[in-house]
């Protein structure tokens, strides 16, 4: 199974539909919140080319979604979520 990641926020209304759906679909994934963890935002920064907006999907190191159903919460390190 590959390896599947999700960034997002909690403070993200769309970050929590994602969770859902991969719970729902029984996907194993690891979830990291870029609001309180700054290596997380970085890393996330980095796997996209500079992208801040979340939730963002990773499989296997590749992006492969970012927002959700094309809705998404932008984050940056300074602030808050601007849902």
């Amino acid at each position: 199974m590959a390896k599947v990641e999700l960034f997002g926020g909690a403070s993200c209304p769309y970050t929590r539909e994602m969770r859902e759906s991969l719970d729902w679909k029984g996907t194993e994934f690891v979830e990291y919140d870029v609001e309180s963890d700054s290596a997380a935002f970085d890393r996330m920064r980095a796997l996209s080319g500079g992208q801040r907006t979340v939730p963002m999907l990773v499989e296997e190191g590749k992006v492969v979604e970012v927002g959700w159903q094309g809705r998404g919460c932008v984050v940056g390190r300074d602030r808050k979520l601007d849902g």
